[in-house]
């Protein structure tokens, strides 16, 4: 594994060594920063949709579940359902 050198621009090493310049570096760190405060950001207007929707009677557990649903794969989904049957038949909870 090549070693992590910060270096002027016309710094010159070598070959294995991975350079990288401070701004560069500086760069990509406030660009992790800026969208992991977005994140934050979205995921508190996520709370505040569910919020709204719990005030007006929706159950929000079962919401969450539907989105994930819609995540999925149909295919993947009947067989799931098919499996929860088998097994709840076979446990005499149907």
């Amino acid at each position: 594994m090549a070693d992590l050198k910060v270096v002027d621009d016309g710094d010159t090493g070598p070959a294995d060594t991975y350079r990288v310049t401070a701004d560069e570096l500086r760069q990509f760190v406030e660009r992790v920063e800026r969208l992991e405060q977005e994140k934050k950001d979205i995921a508190e207007q996520v709370k505040e949709v569910y919020a709204e929707a719990k005030g007006r009677g929706y159950d929000t557990k079962v919401m969450r579940k539907v989105i994930a649903l819609r995540k999925r794969e149909p295919d993947d989904i009947a067989e799931e359902e098919a499996i929860l049957e088998m097994y709840k038949e076979a446990l005499g909870m149907s």
